[in-house]
């Protein structure tokens, strides 16, 4: 569902998939292929939301922001299950793992991962390449190639469900 807020209406791609249960609310852009999953919550009342092209946000997720404090996620990220993401900048290929938190003013480097259940702190920078477990989260250590495999390929995993959900699969490929 898409709801106007003040003067502001969400902004999506065409080409983007919205799941059933979705509220996206105010001032959020919808980056090409980017989907957005079952029952989320991107909130863009009071500053904007920013979501890349192939970006995926899972189910049950909520994303906010503060005052003064847009929430800016890149191209080709994950978001797992139940994360909440709150005014925050997430860059390019980064991995938010199911559960995680990431607060105000926080920035994740990226092709970054942080662990499920890890809270980023308010004002916390993780380098980029970097993977970070915990409460609140530590880097424990760098990506390696198998990392980025396996993040690369659960984003295109993600852009071939939604065109299956959407009814608009361009692909013979299958997901597995």
């Amino acid at each position: 569902m898409l709801i106007k807020f003040q003067d502001k209406y969400p902004q999506v791609s065409p080409s983007a998939f919205i799941a059933a249960g979705v509220k996206l609310i105010g001032a959020v852009t919808l980056g090409e292929e980017s989907s957005i999953w079952f029952n989320c919550v991107l909130r863009a009342d009071i500053d904007q939301i920013v979501v890349g092209d192939r970006t995926n946000i899972q189910d049950g997720t909520v994303v906010h922001l503060d005052p003064d404090c847009p929430c800016l996620l890149g191209n080709d990220v994950t978001i797992g299950h139940n994360a909440i993401i709150h005014g925050c900048v997430i860059e390019d290929q980064a991995l938010i793992s199911m559960g995680a938190v990431v607060l105000s003013g926080a920035k994740v480097g990226a092709r970054s991962i942080i662990g499920a259940g890890a809270v980023v702190l308010e004002g916390q920078e993780i380098p980029p390449d970097s993977v970070a477990l915990g409460v609140p989260a530590k880097v424990r250590r760098q990506v390696d190639a198998e990392d980025l495999e396996r993040m690369r390929h659960g984003v295109l995993e993600y852009v071939q469900l939604a065109r299956l959900m959407s009814g608009s699969s361009e692909s013979e490929d299958k997901i597995c």
